[in-house]
C-alpha cells in the first residue's frame, strides 16, 4: 500500500470513526429460531445470513453479527439484548 493510500485510509477512519464489531455468544437459553429472528431484526439481513451467523455462534461459541460505527453497533446490541442474548462490542 502506498503512503498516499495509507494517509487516505487514516483520514477516512478519522472522519467516520474507527469500526467496531458486535459479537454474539452462544448460550443454552435460546432456541435457534428465536436467535435467527432477533438477528434479522437487529441487522435487517436475510434469513439465510442470520442462520449462518447463528450456526457460527452455536458451533464456535461466538460470531460477528455486525461491523460498523460504535453508535450503530450499540443499536444492534440493544435489539439483540431485548431477548437477553449475550453480546459484546469490540474494536474491529
Amino acid at each position: 500500500m502506498s503512503s498516499t493510500q495509507l494517509d487516505q485510509d487514516i483520514e477516512i477512519s478519522n472522519i467516520l470513526g474507527k469500526p467496531y464489531k458486535v459479537i454474539l455468544f452462544n448460550d443454552d437459553c435460546h432456541g435457534m429460531e428465536e436467535v435467527v429472528v432477533q438477528i434479522m431484526r437487529a441487522v435487517h439481513c436475510s434469513a439465510e445470513q442470520a442462520i449462518n451467523i447463528m450456526l457460527e455462534a452455536h458451533s464456535t461459541g461466538q460470531a460477528v453479527v455486525f461491523t460498523g460505527s460504535k453508535e450503530r453497533c450499540e443499536l444492534v446490541v440493544e435489539i439483540l439484548e431485548q431477548i437477553k442474548l449475550t453480546t459484546d462490542i469490540i474494536p474491529a
